[in-house]
């Protein structure tokens, strides 16, 4: 069974400025368990299928507009409805007027209410955007994570075989480190994946026969990051004679992680290679896939070419 994340409403509150109106009593203890927002249109017209009372409640001019047509006394009976649904949180946007059938409804029903000033798709945007990244399913995967050249390579390989040699390597030439030996990984969406390290050993890297070291202090900030996208796996492997690797690249190995599918390189590490500089070109040669070209298929279709034009 997949395990759910929550964020603490009141991490989100502080996160993005908001002012508080009136607290419920749980208030420290809220938790959001859904990255989904929404804006009740249907409900204030008292249409409450389908309604999902744990999504974060946004209220814009556009919603105080509308009640303010209903009576006194359907307003209030329409705002009480409305809140003892026991939503996590109602936020006012866009210095929406906050009525205050919304006031007597949060201590009756013990809602949090907050307010700001920002317009209410950008609340929206914003909330959103970190709910997916705070709830997002994870798996924590041993390896390393580097940026080179814009692009996030997850170093896959057996213990040993050079992974974190090689991020320092990465390091000395200008590119950064994320996580070394843990990489906590979230599935943000249906097709990117966001890595991460551990809280506890960030910009940390373990070097045989010299030990632990603290890349940040030693190469300076600029040198780490705190999260990357994923655009490539590298599996890192021992050179064995005689055995077979991909010379053209015509064929993609695909990894999935998360039901993400992530394309998958094997190199061979023997001494000699200068593992920093493959990683480099491995690095530019995705992106070039990602802007539509494939060197190997452009290869491909000259030979091809050639050959036909020798036949005919």
């Amino acid at each position: 069974m997949e395990r759910e994340y929550t964020y603490k409403l009141k991490t989100l509150v502080e996160e993005l400025h908001m002012n508080i109106v009136y607290p419920s009593k749980d208030y420290e203890n809220v938790l959001i368990v859904t990255g989904d927002v929404h804006r009740p249109g249907l409900q204030l017209a008292g249409f409450y299928d389908y309604f999902d009372p744990t999504r974060i409640q946004l209220i814009g001019r556009m919603e105080v507009a509308f009640l303010k047509r209903f009576s006194d006394k359907e307003r209030r009976a329409t705002i009480d409805t409305y809140v003892s649904k026991k939503m996590p949180v109602i936020i006012f946007c866009h210095e929406a007027e906050i009525l205050p059938e919304f006031l007597e409804a949060a201590e009756r029903h013990d809602v949090t209410i907050v307010e700001t000033a920002q317009r209410t798709s950008t609340v929206m945007a914003d909330v959103i955007k970190i709910l997916r990244h705070a709830l997002a399913p994870r798996v924590t995967r041993h390896g390393v994570l580097v940026e080179v050249y814009g692009m996030g390579l997850l170093l896959l390989g057996e213990s040993g075989v050079g992974k974190s040699e090689a991020a320092i390597e990465l390091l000395k030439r200008g590119h950064r480190l994320i996580a070394d030996d843990a990489v906590e990984i979230r599935a943000i969406d249906s097709t990117q994946l966001d890595g991460t390290a551990p809280e506890l050993i960030r910009h940390y890297v373990e070097l045989r026969g010299i030990g632990v070291i603290d890349v940040r202090q030693i190469f300076g900030v600029g040198a780490v990051k705190k999260h990357q996208n994923i655009h490539l796996v590298v599996n890192l492997v021992p050179w064995r004679e005689g055995m077979l690797y991909d010379r053209l690249g015509i064929s993609e190995q695909k990894m999935t992680i998360l039901n993400v599918e992530l394309p998958v390189v094997t190199i061979p590490v023997k001494p000699g290679r200068n593992l920093a500089v493959i990683l480099e070109v491995a690095a530019m040669n995705q992106r070039q896939k990602l802007m539509g070209y494939n060197a190997a298929l452009e290869f491909t279709r000259q030979i091809n070419k050639h050959f036909d034009e020798m036949l005919s």
